[in-house]
């Protein structure tokens, strides 16, 4: 099952570059850039990644994007994700950046978002990985602020396939961002939003982005199994769910396989993906393998989790067969 795993042709739709981020590559670029990081070796990094809940998490996931500050950094940090991925037979990947967390410190927008594309279109051309970004917004800073960063990425709209919407859900409601949203939409791009595990009013927040935002697809959503009446309005709206079975685990102690089980079983469009990889030391085959061994599931499961992802993607409806051709083939 493991080696069935390993060869099947993945996408993945839920991951942060900024999560990509490995202690060995945090530490070359803080010696490069001459940033004092808090702990001596990559192992003593990893060994405080004691995250138990979203805030502590976030805490450490902002202090780690300190090293990051040239073109050349973020080149870096997308083509080792891009390598990576690819040694995983993902195929294809539609990756989040927060610019925000960047030009907070006073890197700009620019510099972001060429040395991310630059190293996408080199892993395309070299190791036959297609990706596409989305930008995302981070919720506990202001509706302001992320209007800012929508207009900042005006010129670059076509290295853009969509937005998100991250970081600490709590009190920061999707209706806080709604003008962005609608806007970012009459551009073109797609949007989603994340729906983190257990979050306060979490069941109206899955409401308000499918009945007010509009997604095109949602992030975790996993509390949506509470509701029938949520559960069919996804379905009716053919949404996709992002679900990252091994960053689940450090909120719920589970890979929430029973939960992607249900969801199967109902006909929602779940997926499986990293979300932050480096932090929880857990790419994609990974989170498949780990996923498959808690909830026994088949190979029909695999397929079905995959067949959606493909099916979900931002990607022209000829693009998305091709792909869903190479999955029958393989399977």
């Amino acid at each position: 099952m493991q080696a069935f795993i390993e060869g099947m042709p993945k996408a993945e739709l839920h991951v942060h570059i900024e999560g990509t981020l490995e202690p060995e590559l945090s530490f070359a670029l803080a010696k490069k850039n001459n940033i004092e990081l808090p702990y001596d070796t990559p192992e003593a990094l990893i060994a405080a990644y004691d995250f138990h809940d979203l805030p502590s998490f976030l805490k450490i996931y902002y202090a780690g994007m300190s090293v990051l500050i040239d073109e050349d950094d973020f080149y870096q940090l997308t083509w080792d994700y891009l390598e990576k991925a690819a040694s995983q037979n993902v195929v294809y990947t539609e990756i989040f950046f927060d610019p925000q967390g960047h030009t907070s410190r006073g890197v700009s927008f620019d510099t972001v978002i060429t040395g991310i594309r630059k190293a996408q279109t080199a892993a395309e051309e070299k190791l036959g990985i297609r990706s596409q970004l989305i930008m995302c917004f981070l919720r506990d800073m202001s509706a302001e602020s992320a209007m800012e960063h929508l207009v900042m990425a005006k010129p670059y709209l076509g290295w853009l396939v969509g937005v998100g919407l991250d970081s600490d859900e709590h009190n920061n409601p999707p209706v806080k961002f709604r003008e962005v949203f609608k806007l970012a939409k009459e551009w073109g791009l797609k949007l989603t939003m994340h729906c983190d595990v257990n979050q306060k009013n979490t069941l109206e927040h899955i409401r308000q982005v499918i009945e007010i935002i509009g997604v095109d697809r949602i992030d975790h959503g996993v509390n949506s199994l509470e509701s029938d009446d949520l559960c069919e309005l996804i379905k009716s709206h053919k949404l996709g769910l992002t679900v990252c079975p091994v960053s689940n685990q450090f909120v719920v102690q589970s890979l929430t396989s029973n939960e992607i089980r249900q969801m199967l079983d109902k006909g929602m469009l779940a997926t499986i993906n990293s979300d932050d990889p480096a932090y929880f030391r857990a790419y994609m085959n990974e989170n498949l393998i780990a996923l498959q061994q808690e909830g026994d599931f088949s190979r029909e499961d695999l397929k079905t989790l995959m067949a959606n992802a493909f099916t979900v993607t931002w990607l022209p409806e000829d693009d998305k067969q091709v792909y869903l051709d190479q999955l029958n083939a393989y399977c």
